[in-house]
Protein backbone atom coordinates (compact mmCIF):
# COMPACT_ATOMS: atom_id res chain seq x y z
CA UNK A 1 0.00 0.00 0.00
CA UNK A 2 1.41 3.34 -1.05
CA UNK A 3 0.75 6.27 1.15
CA UNK A 4 0.72 9.61 -0.60
CA UNK A 5 0.74 12.84 1.20
CA UNK A 6 -1.15 15.86 0.07
CA UNK A 7 1.14 18.63 -1.07
CA UNK A 8 1.24 21.65 1.13
CA UNK A 9 -1.18 24.32 -0.07
CA UNK A 10 0.49 27.14 -1.92
CA UNK A 11 0.65 30.40 -0.03
CA UNK A 12 -1.82 33.08 -1.07
CA UNK A 13 -0.47 35.44 -3.72
CA UNK A 14 1.06 38.62 -2.51
CA UNK A 15 -0.35 41.89 -3.73
CA UNK A 16 2.82 42.49 -5.77
CA UNK A 17 2.65 39.06 -7.42
CA UNK A 18 -1.07 39.43 -8.14
CA UNK A 19 -0.45 42.87 -9.65
CA UNK A 20 2.35 41.49 -11.79
CA UNK A 21 0.13 38.62 -13.00
CA UNK A 22 -2.66 41.06 -13.82
CA UNK A 23 -0.24 43.22 -15.82
CA UNK A 24 1.12 40.16 -17.66
CA UNK A 25 -2.41 39.03 -18.51
CA UNK A 26 -3.32 42.56 -19.58
CA UNK A 27 -0.30 42.75 -21.91
CA UNK A 28 -1.16 39.35 -23.37
CA UNK A 29 -4.80 40.33 -23.92
CA UNK A 30 -3.83 43.59 -25.65
CA UNK A 31 -1.32 41.74 -27.87
CA UNK A 32 -3.94 39.14 -28.82
CA UNK A 33 -6.49 41.86 -29.64
CA UNK A 34 -3.89 43.59 -31.80
CA UNK A 35 -3.19 40.34 -33.65
CA UNK A 36 -6.88 39.84 -34.38
CA UNK A 37 -7.04 43.39 -35.77
CA UNK A 38 -3.97 42.72 -37.93
CA UNK A 39 -5.53 39.50 -39.26
CA UNK A 40 -8.70 41.43 -40.06
CA UNK A 41 -6.64 43.93 -42.05
CA UNK A 42 -4.95 41.13 -44.00
CA UNK A 43 -8.35 39.55 -44.69
CA UNK A 44 -9.67 42.88 -45.97
CA UNK A 45 -6.69 43.22 -48.32
CA UNK A 46 -7.23 39.68 -49.58
CA UNK A 47 -10.93 40.20 -50.26
CA UNK A 48 -10.42 43.57 -51.98
CA UNK A 49 -7.83 41.95 -54.26
CA UNK A 50 -10.14 38.99 -54.91
CA UNK A 51 -13.11 41.24 -55.71
CA UNK A 52 -10.91 43.31 -58.03
CA UNK A 53 -9.82 40.13 -59.81
CA UNK A 54 -13.44 38.94 -60.14
CA UNK A 55 -14.62 42.25 -61.58
CA UNK A 56 -11.58 42.46 -63.87
CA UNK A 57 -12.20 38.95 -65.17
CA UNK A 58 -15.81 39.93 -65.76
CA UNK A 59 -14.68 42.85 -67.91
CA UNK A 60 -12.18 40.64 -69.75
CA UNK A 61 -14.75 37.90 -70.40
CA UNK A 62 -17.47 40.31 -71.52
CA UNK A 63 -15.05 41.92 -74.00
CA UNK A 64 -14.48 38.43 -75.45
CA UNK A 65 -18.26 37.95 -75.85
CA UNK A 66 -18.32 35.06 -73.41
CA UNK A 67 -21.52 33.16 -72.74
CA UNK A 68 -23.76 35.38 -70.56
CA UNK A 69 -24.29 32.51 -68.10
CA UNK A 70 -20.54 32.32 -67.50
CA UNK A 71 -20.62 36.03 -66.72
CA UNK A 72 -23.55 35.46 -64.35
CA UNK A 73 -21.58 32.68 -62.64
CA UNK A 74 -18.62 35.04 -62.20
CA UNK A 75 -20.94 37.66 -60.68
CA UNK A 76 -22.46 35.10 -58.34
CA UNK A 77 -18.99 33.99 -57.21
CA UNK A 78 -18.32 37.65 -56.41
CA UNK A 79 -21.57 37.85 -54.45
CA UNK A 80 -20.72 34.73 -52.45
CA UNK A 81 -17.24 36.10 -51.80
CA UNK A 82 -18.74 39.37 -50.57
CA UNK A 83 -21.14 37.59 -48.23
CA UNK A 84 -18.28 35.47 -46.86
CA UNK A 85 -16.19 38.58 -46.34
CA UNK A 86 -19.03 40.30 -44.47
CA UNK A 87 -19.53 37.28 -42.18
CA UNK A 88 -15.80 37.03 -41.52
CA UNK A 89 -15.68 40.71 -40.54
CA UNK A 90 -18.61 40.16 -38.20
CA UNK A 91 -16.77 37.24 -36.62
CA UNK A 92 -13.62 39.33 -36.13
CA UNK A 93 -15.69 42.11 -34.60
CA UNK A 94 -17.35 39.73 -32.14
CA UNK A 95 -13.99 38.25 -31.20
CA UNK A 96 -12.43 41.67 -30.63
CA UNK A 97 -15.45 42.86 -28.66
CA UNK A 98 -14.96 39.91 -26.29
CA UNK A 99 -11.24 40.61 -26.02
CA UNK A 100 -11.81 44.27 -25.17
CA UNK A 101 -14.42 43.31 -22.59
CA UNK A 102 -11.72 41.24 -20.87
CA UNK A 103 -9.15 44.03 -21.29
CA UNK A 104 -11.40 46.66 -19.73
CA UNK A 105 -12.18 44.32 -16.83
CA UNK A 106 -8.46 43.80 -16.25
CA UNK A 107 -7.95 47.56 -16.37
CA UNK A 108 -10.09 47.99 -13.26
CA UNK A 109 -7.17 46.46 -11.35
CA UNK A 110 -4.63 48.85 -12.89
CA UNK A 111 -3.84 52.44 -12.03
CA UNK A 112 -5.03 53.72 -15.43
CA UNK A 113 -7.83 52.46 -17.66
CA UNK A 114 -6.60 53.69 -21.03
CA UNK A 115 -8.90 51.62 -23.27
CA UNK A 116 -12.01 52.32 -21.21
CA UNK A 117 -11.18 56.04 -21.13
CA UNK A 118 -10.50 56.09 -24.87
CA UNK A 119 -13.92 54.55 -25.64
CA UNK A 120 -15.64 56.94 -23.29
CA UNK A 121 -13.96 59.87 -25.04
CA UNK A 122 -14.79 58.58 -28.52
CA UNK A 123 -18.42 57.92 -27.73
CA UNK A 124 -19.05 61.24 -26.01
CA UNK A 125 -17.14 63.63 -28.26
CA UNK A 126 -19.03 64.44 -31.45
CA UNK A 127 -17.02 65.63 -34.39
CA UNK A 128 -17.17 69.40 -34.48
CA UNK A 129 -19.32 70.93 -37.23
CA UNK A 130 -20.84 67.54 -37.93
CA UNK A 131 -23.72 65.99 -36.05
CA UNK A 132 -22.29 62.51 -35.87
CA UNK A 133 -20.44 60.42 -33.37
CA UNK A 134 -17.31 58.42 -33.93
CA UNK A 135 -17.94 55.74 -36.56
CA UNK A 136 -16.25 52.53 -35.47
CA UNK A 137 -13.89 51.00 -38.03
CA UNK A 138 -15.81 47.73 -37.93
CA UNK A 139 -18.99 49.54 -38.90
CA UNK A 140 -17.33 51.44 -41.73
CA UNK A 141 -15.40 48.50 -43.14
CA UNK A 142 -18.49 46.28 -43.33
CA UNK A 143 -19.96 48.66 -45.92
CA UNK A 144 -17.31 47.66 -48.51
CA UNK A 145 -18.36 43.98 -48.85
CA UNK A 146 -22.00 45.08 -49.04
CA UNK A 147 -21.14 47.46 -51.89
CA UNK A 148 -19.32 44.67 -53.74
CA UNK A 149 -22.26 42.34 -53.08
CA UNK A 150 -24.70 44.85 -54.58
CA UNK A 151 -22.46 45.43 -57.61
CA UNK A 152 -22.17 41.69 -58.26
CA UNK A 153 -25.89 41.03 -57.82
CA UNK A 154 -26.90 43.97 -60.07
CA UNK A 155 -24.47 42.81 -62.75
CA UNK A 156 -25.71 39.20 -62.49
CA UNK A 157 -29.36 40.26 -62.80
CA UNK A 158 -28.53 42.57 -65.70
CA UNK A 159 -26.59 39.86 -67.50
CA UNK A 160 -29.23 37.19 -66.86
CA UNK A 161 -31.99 39.40 -68.26
CA UNK A 162 -30.11 40.26 -71.45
Amino acid sequence: MVVTSNPAPSPPPTAARAGSETMDLYKLAVEMADRVSARRGVANSFFVALQSAILSSLGFLSARAADPWILVAVCLSGAVTSATWFLLLRSYRTLNRAKFTVITRLETELAHQIFAEEWTALRSDPIQHWRARYAELGTVERVVPVVFLVINVVLAVNLASS
